[in-house]
């Protein structure tokens, strides 16, 4: 079983990870959540709105943690301290989970955006980052 607090902090060190990496290897663009904020609140393109968009960014990534953690615990998915290989596999399970919620539901619906083979790439990468760390974490975490 996993804790909702564990969820929370695997969830919000997770997101940190991620967003070094779209640091260090992304294209300096802003995330699709500025676009999120540029369409639906701004009235600006998503390049003014980078701040909103990395805020919008950890609070998904954060309430994704413990998402995960909540749904780990009530399907009994065999998570949490002791259990790291599960852990890394429904991490990576879950990160490829939203994953492809972002490009199909975020992206291409919600934000009607078409986006490039390599940005597309890109973002697989980083939700992979985030599943493998979020799993390591709710595996490794005392809490």
């Amino acid at each position: 079983m996993v804790s909702v607090l564990t969820g929370l902090i695997a969830g919000l060190f997770a997101t940190v990870v991620m967003t070094m990496f779209m640091m260090a290897l992304g294209d300096d663009s802003p995330p699709p959540t500025a676009a999120l904020w540029a369409k639906y609140v701004g009235d600006a393109g998503p390049d003014a709105y980078m701040k909103q968009g990395m805020a919008l960014h950890l609070l998904y990534g954060t309430g994704a943690g413990v998402a995960f953690a909540v749904i780990a615990s009530v399907l009994a998915l065999g998570v949490g301290p002791g259990a790291l290989l599960g852990s890394l596999l429904w991490g990576i399970a879950f990160g490829l989970v939203l994953m492809i919620g972002g490009m199909v539901f975020w992206m291409r619906i919600v934000l009607a955006m078409e986006p490039e083979p390599k940005t597309l790439t890109t973002f697989g990468l980083f939700h992979l980052v985030y599943g493998t760390t979020l799993g390591a974490s709710v595996a490794l975490l005392p809490v």
